[in-house]
């Protein structure tokens, strides 16, 4: 690989008698002066500049960025690396063996189709909490895994000995993001290029939005799409615009009873007001120094919650010591050291560094927190928590039989009051805000807000072991330390299992009706729980090892017991579910659980002991000690500082050295599997598992002329917010949906449905619940949840299944638009979202704003993302979605233009005057508007690799 080096930036650094090819950045002028985040992508221009896509002037404007300057200079980001797990990695691999025989249709070299860039595929998405509460939940549900995913695992097999560069981590091992921050990331990476070493920042895309988590060790990284992933892999670089970057100053130290979930809950809720969708968040200040490595992983892991593209820590000593402890070899650690102070990548608090916009956040100020009943960002301080479920509560009850009972009052003045070195202060603050879907304040229940209700729904349940108890709304169902956000973090998941120990010496236990589990994300957790001792408490409180993968977080939470699961659908409770994940949208968890609540570890464990949302851990028990007297949450709340002397005494290098040294090879279960072989794959006609998807069907080698959409109806009409865990299926599904009666057709029995994400790679089941989200709200619809439509290609256009309306638009020749509100396509990083959008005959979506990822994934699967004009939407324009649609003004693509805005008719069905408007084309880049020429991102691949 050669490059133009217009700069002279090539040089050599010499690093413990070793020598490495660099480009210096001190060779551009402006470079000393740029935040963390873009000297990363500086040097990545430096060294792939050719000429051609990637010129001086490219490096020049990056170079002089004006951080008060709207992003408007395209630039080409080559990411070192690629990352992915299982969920959306098995569509990427089955993309790429589609792309091999397509390759040869065309008359190409089907090798050719091979990884570019290191790839690393973790498989930690399919285990799911079938068993939980004894000593053979891990196992049994590893069991169940395999039987369930057995052709999924043959097929990445085969991937893994087909493709060169590509490396998969096998079920059991740990969570993606996890395996990342501790094993797989280099900091700095080193690859031999034309005989020469070549060391340079490691940087990677990833197929889920929490790639952010290597950030905290300043690796610049984010989720992409699928299909962005899959062209990273085959060496087309990321088209990105040069962003804004935001400052976010830390100062003072966490304090004692606070946990770094509280912080990351804190810092999510500030950054969601501020706005910085598209931006980069970038740490500095002296208050860095004091942050651990896994808090600020932790911190990263939250950018998409925040909406960021990345969130950066820089490298400084904390870097170098995390680095060592995981045992990554001494000449990786001196390699960074040296590297990042040559290229000014060190953090030097007392330098003052520009950016395009500021915060800041004294740590000593974060109190208890946690976030729900739907979205990451909806913090509340726990000592508000009772009265704001309660108020929350009436959004998810109406049941007019319910009765009430009064209370819900936060009296201060019973709040008792102790050192801060043995537990935290659960005083409200008077600078709490909760906000609405809208980031407007939600209305709080405080001290002052007399006359508060509760519904109250009590329904004896009597269990096949012989527990009988009572269920009410706000009951916690699920209580689950689970996903990479805290698993990471040895502060939090040692805190949760002191307070389990502390609870089992004052005679506590979990209520009888929680389901309880525990989720590590990787197996040096277990290591340092087993050296201190503690996992006898956390599994007399039923917190059990189910599995090391993601689980609860992703969905995979498994069913309720049966009875509880009856009685809640018998009697519509809003039951609750607790979770130390990133992740609480609606229908995510549970399809029994109408509200989630994000917490740390230890507040997982005690939310457990409570059973309840409708919970004040101030002035309520958990229980009664052998003497009678009352236990309090503050009883039994872990000091920090025996923490950290649990930490000390219980985590080591040898730990991950001899964890991670087998990492690649998997148990007996992997290794026995039947390995397909061959250059392309051998499709099984009859799998419901992996098929050949139809993306290149009756390709050409060249493209034809996109054309102007024209009496298009609306499938669906939504509302603010909708998420791609709205659009993309996941989850379990049930037998009369269009996925269930597609599988019943092949023979496959409901037990063995699995889920959808664990069938991303049959392109047939992920159509069908494109769109099926339980609690998806079609405003085509009065009243109704799912994925339901009106379908107008029928008279008098009846409710149907989304993808049965679809189909029959499809047979008429109808195309399809979806009309949304704002921050459509918020959430992770699917891209099945826009895949199944694609794949449902959707041309177009008119949103009034859109998250990064799936407007660039629609693009990538031809599909064109308008925008209403500012301050406009469906509702200020009449429409009601019963028009007919055209959009002219598209086909300027073809002359090479890309017009910023296209012309919208929507023709009503009385057959009124059309409602026109002048919708903004969100085609950013020229790269996006070569992708949607060629009607998606693959398919320009594939010509470029077939010429």
């Amino acid at each position: 690989m050669s490059t133009a080096d217009s700069f002279g930036a090539k040089g050599v650094l010499d690093v413990a008698g070793a020598s490495y090819e660099i480009f210096r950045l001190s060779a551009v002028e402006g470079a000393e002066n740029l935040p963390f985040s873009l000297k990363v992508l500086l040097e990545n221009l430096l060294r792939t500049e050719d000429g051609a896509n990637i010129t001086a002037d490219h490096v020049r404007a990056l170079a002089q960025w004006d951080a008060a300057a709207e992003p408007d200079t395209e630039i080409q980001f080559t990411p070192a690396r690629v990352i992915m797990q299982d969920f959306t990695g098995v569509p990427c691999v089955v993309d790429l063996a589609t792309m091999r025989e397509a390759v040869a249709d065309l008359g190409g070299d089907p090798k050719r189709v091979n990884p570019l860039a290191p790839a690393e595929m973790v498989i930690d998405h399919s285990v799911q909490i079938d068993v939980f509460g004894n000593a053979g939940a891990l196992e049994r549900n590893m069991e169940i895994e395999y039987q369930r995913n057995g052709e999924r695992y043959q097929f990445l097999r085969w991937g893994q000995t087909a493709f060169d560069d590509f490396k998969v981590v096998p079920p059991g091992m740990g969570i993606v993001h996890q395996v990342n921050l501790e094993y797989l990331a280099r900091t700095v990476m080193t690859r031999e290029v034309d005989g020469v070493l070549r060391a340079y920042p490691d940087t990677c895309v990833g197929t889920d939005s929490h790639t952010t988590m290597v950030n905290g060790l300043g690796v610049l990284g984010w989720g992409v799409g699928g299909i962005e992933a899959e062209a990273a892999m085959l060496g087309q670089p990321v088209s990105m615009l040069i962003p804004r970057v935001v400052g976010f100053k830390l100062t003072g130290e966490i304090p004692a009873g606070a946990t770094a979930t509280d912080v990351v809950l804190t810092i999510t809720q500030i950054l969601r007001k501020h706005g910085v969708v598209g931006k980069f968040v970038e740490f500095y200040g002296e208050g860095v120094a004091s942050v651990p490595l896994a808090n600020r992983a932790t911190i990263g892991n939250m950018s998409p919650e925040f909406g960021s593209t990345a969130a950066m820590f820089p490298i400084d000593d904390v870097t170098l010591d995390y680095l060592r402890l995981t045992g990554r070899p001494a000449e990786n650690v001196a390699l960074v050291e040296s590297y990042a102070r040559e290229q000014g990548l060190w953090h030097d608090p007392s330098r003052e560094i520009r950016f395009s916009e500021y915060l800041e956040l004294d740590l000593s100020t974060v109190v208890p927190s946690i976030a729900g009943p739907k979205r990451p960002q909806d913090r509340v301080e726990l000592s508000r928590s009772k009265a704001q479920f309660r108020e929350d509560l009436r959004n998810y009850s109406d049941d007019p039989d319910l009765t009430f009972a009064p209370g819900g009052t936060v009296d201060e003045s019973s709040q008792e009051s102790f050192p801060a070195s043995d537990a935290p202060s659960f005083t409200p603050s008077a600078s709490s805000t909760v906000t609405d879907e809208n980031d407007k304040p939600r209305q709080t229940v405080g001290a002052d807000a007399n006359g508060s209700t509760r519904p109250s729904k009590k329904v004896a349940v009597t269990m096949k072991d012989g527990r009988e108890f009572e269920l009410d709304h706000g009951a916690v169902s699920i209580a689950s330390i689970t996903s990479c956000t805290n698993t990471s973090n040895p502060s939090v998941m040692l805190a949760a299992a002191v307070l389990a120990r502390n609870a089992v010496e004052k005679g506590l236990v979990s209520k009888p009706w929680v389901k309880t589990s525990v989720a590590p994300g990787s197996k040096v957790v277990t290591d340092y729980y087993e050296k201190s001792g503690l996992i006898p408490y956390l599994e007399k409180l039923g917190f059990f090892t189910v599995g090391y993968g993601c689980a609860t977080c992703i969905g995979n939470s498994g069913p309720l017991e049966d009875e509880i699961s009856q009685a809640i659908q018998d009697n519509d409770l809003a039951v609750t579910a607790v979770l130390s994940g990133n992740r609480n949208f609606e229908g995510r968890i549970n399809p029994d659980v109408k509200m989630n609540y994000l917490a740390s570890p230890p507040l997982v464990v005690a939310y457990a002991l409570a059973g309840t949302m409708d919970f004040d851990f101030d002035t309520e028990p958990l229980g009664q000690d052998d003497a009678g007297n009352d236990v309090f949450l503050k009883d039994i709340w872990p000091n920090p500082v025996e923490v950290q002397q649990v930490i000390d005494s219980s985590i080591d290098e040898d730990m991950f050295t001899s964890s991670y040294q087998t990492i690649f090879e998997g148990d007996d279960r992997w290794k026995s599997l039947p390995t397909p072989d061959g250059d392309t794959f051998a499709w099984d006609p009859e799998s419901t598992y992996v098929r050949k998807p139809p993306y290149f069907d009756g390709m050409q080698r060249e493209t034809s002329p996109v054309e102007d959409i024209a009496d298009a109806r609306v499938l669906l009409k939504l509302g603010d917010s909708v998420t791609t865990d709205h659009i993309s299926p996941a989850g379990s599904f049930k037998s009369d949906t269009p996925a269930g009666r597609y599988l019943t057709e092949k023979g496959v029995e409901r037990k063995d449905f699995n889920s959808y994400g664990s069938r991303r790679g049959n392109h047939e089941v992920m159509i069908r619940g494109t769109f099926a989200n339980i609690r998806i709200k079609n405003q085509l619809l009065d009243g109704v949840e799912g994925g339901f439509t009106r379908d107008f290609s029928q008279p008098d256009a009846p409710q149907a299944a989304v993808y049965d309306a679809a189909e029959n638009y499809r047979a008429a020749g109808t195309p399809l638009v979806v009309l949304a509100g704002k921050e459509y396509g918020s959430g992770s990083s699917r891209d099945w979202a826009a895949k199944g959008t694609a794949l449902l005959g959707v041309k177009a979506v008119v949103a009034e704003s859109y998250e990064r990822i799936h407007r660039s994934n629609l693009i990538g699967m031809g599909v064109l993302p308008l925008q209403y004009p500012s301050g406009q939407n469906a509702e200020s324009l009449g429409l009601t979605g019963t028009e007919t649609f055209a959009v002219s003004g598209v086909t300027e693509l073809n002359e090479g233009r890309t017009p910023r805005t296209v012309k919208v008719s929507a023709t009503p069905a009385d057959g009124g005057a059309p409602i026109e408007f002048d919708a903004v084309l969100r085609i950013d880049t020229p790269g996006e508007a070569d992708y949607y020429r060629n009607g998606g991102i693959l398919q320009y691949v594939l010509r470029q690799l077939a010429s």
